[in-house]
């Protein structure tokens, strides 16, 4: 997919002002509450004109202000999912669904009903009304009525902020298995890093109705690690654990991790501070923390007044923040060998 974007629009004292050409099938737009994020999907998707601009979808215009082009929402093939699921209530499950599907152009519709239904987990829910859906159900059934719509772009406009974190990392795996099973591109827009960080390859900050930059989900963490209290987040997947004295193992680096939430799936998601790995440059003999990683130093980074140290621990990695006074002391530089020590009760399990 690629998407060129030259937009203006003004609102009172608001002001967005955009232009940009992005590439990719997993495409974030990053940026605080009133920078401008869900006008523009408003305009991408024709929901509200611009007052000047082009809009281009892989080539095509779907809007040029100088050539009057101006296509209407329902014929430019964009699907959004909100925040929150807006399913008709008059009808059932099976007929949201079908909503979408049946007027999109016969020759669109290369998604199957049946498909989609089991991709999403739904196929219990397709008789009940949506009254009686849970909210973790009712934005399934929303995700997959836009995904029977059979758009060319999918625009995920703070899909996950209405939800608790138990239910958002559910739809989150949701999310990524429909636009991957049947190959949909979409720009995901949200104001959380770490939705980012899972959803999304490239990123689109916006800030005060411009676009301050473009670049990838994990130079964006890294680069915000030194001005955020929770520093930057290691996302771990991990599986299969064993108990132990109490915990969960779970083999990682070319060893194995203790955390102290327990957990019995064969696959778990957990998240990590950098401001939780306490770096030592000699082995110390004991210590109370449960993990204790021989590693060695593949980056060093700045962000802020902080250092940024990327571990190697066999073939995973970690990144750990000091501060530059730290740094000195430890002599941290590439290829130098450090201990890593975390606390089993550090980690939080996301799903």
């Amino acid at each position: 997919m690629e998407l060129h974007v030259c937009l203006q629009k003004k609102f009172g004292a608001f002001a967005l002002d955009v232009d940009f050409t992005v590439q990719g099938e997993r495409v974030g737009v990053f940026g605080p509450s009133g920078s401008g994020k869900s006008t523009l999907v408003s305009l991408l998707a024709g929901l509200q004109h611009a007052d000047a601009g082009i809009i281009r979808l892989d080539g095509e215009p779907l809007y040029d202000s100088q050539g009057a082009v101006d296509v209407p929402p329902e014929q430019r093939r964009i699907g959004i999912v909100f925040q929150l699921p807006y399913l008709f209530p008059h009808m059932s499950v099976r007929a949201n669904l079908l909503y979408g599907y049946k007027r999109s152009a016969p020759a669109n519709r290369r998604i199957d009903f049946d498909s989609l239904v089991e991709v999403l987990q739904i196929g219990h829910l397709l008789s009940r009304g949506v009254h009686n859906l849970s909210g973790g159900e009712k934005q399934r059934v929303a995700i997959g009525r836009t995904v029977l719509s059979n758009p060319r772009l999918l625009l995920m406009d703070e899909p996950l902020s209405a939800l608790d974190d138990s239910l958002k990392f559910q739809i989150i795996d949701y999310l990524k298995a429909a636009s991957e099973a049947f190959r949909i591109p979409y720009l995901f827009i949200s104001h959380s890093l770490l939705e980012m960080r899972i959803m999304a390859d490239r990123v689109l900050t916006v800030g005060a109705g411009r676009i301050e930059a473009q670049t990838t989900a994990e130079e964006l963490a890294r680069s915000r690690m030194g001005q955020s209290p929770v520093g930057y987040i290691n996302l771990l997947k991990l599986g299969n654990p064993r108990r132990f004295d109490g915990m969960s193992a779970y083999a990682w680096g070319g060893t194995e991790l203790l955390i102290s939430a327990a957990n019995d799936r064969p696959d778990a998601l957990f998240e990590l501070s950098s401001k939780d790995i306490i770096l030592i440059r000699q082995h110390p003999g004991a210590i109370s923390a449960r993990n204790l990683l021989d590693c060695s130093v593949a980056d060093i980074f700045r962000s802020g007044n902080k250092v940024g140290v990327e571990l190697a621990c066999g073939d995973d990695r970690l990144v750990a923040e000091v501060v530059q006074e730290a740094a000195r002391e430890l002599g941290i530089e590439k290829g130098s060998r450090l201990f890593a020590a975390i606390k089993a009760s550090a980690f939080r399990r996301l799903r």
